[in-house]
């Protein structure tokens, strides 16, 4: 909410954006789908590190532990939501049928989400410093994200950047079931397939280097 706020007197004060709808509840919405992937991350990072106890039992599943991060952070996206919803009411935003897409949209969101925390907390136990450089990849990752401004008002390499980033996707979809009142374009179908591939893709690779889990912790 403080975040929304300063950004809204940024974006509607100082450099005035037009996205198409109330700034406050573009921003909102944009922030908390991204806050949910960002708290994942940084609680899977050091979910293996800081269990090294489990890490090190033959027969414990590891992967509980990145898993479990971005299912805690779903807990604060649940509440979140609840002051998103009194937003639509007071800007008079109401839902559509579109709202039958969320699923879906939640669903690749998890993916993508859960992907990245799988690998994050491998790369932490094997490179101790992962934590501290990825607290700066994730501002910057916000600001090349679809968080506090739409594509359409960037253009250039920044532009270019910001449409391949696969969270921009994910982000306008969230806006395009609640705000917009209209499914996902047939390009989010790709983003669910990337997501999807991705996660199969991590998932091995976490498997694969579980045997070495133990020695380096």
């Amino acid at each position: 909410l403080v975040n929304t706020a300063v950004f809204s007197v940024i974006f509607t004060r100082v450099a005035p954006l037009d996205v198409g709808m109330p700034y406050p509840l573009f921003a909102f919405c944009g922030l908390l789908a991204w806050n949910f992937s960002a708290s994942s991350f940084r609680f899977a990072v050091q979910s293996l590190t800081s269990n090294a106890n489990l890490v090190t039992k033959v027969y414990f599943p590891r992967e509980i532990f990145p898993i479990s991060a971005v299912f805690v952070s779903m807990v604060d996206l649940a509440v979140g939501a609840t002051v998103l919803i009194a937003l639509m009411a007071y800007y008079q935003i109401a839902p559509t049928s579109a709202l039958i897409a969320l699923p879906w949209v939640l669903l690749v969101h998890i993916m993508f989400t859960l992907a990245i925390s799988l690998l994050l907390a491998m790369a932490n136990l094997f490179y101790r410093d992962v934590k501290y450089l990825f607290e700066l990849v994730l501002t910057v990752w916000m600001f090349v994200s679809a968080v506090l401004y739409p594509v359409s008002q960037v253009g250039g390499v920044m532009g270019t950047i910001m449409s391949l980033n696969p969270m921009t996707p994910i982000l306008e979809a969230y806006r395009d079931v609640l705000l917009r009142g209209q499914v996902p374009d047939a390009a989010f179908g790709v983003t669910t397939v990337v997501a999807a591939l991705f996660l199969a893709g991590a998932w091995l690779v976490f498997h694969r280097a579980e045997y070495a889990f133990a020695e380096n912790v």
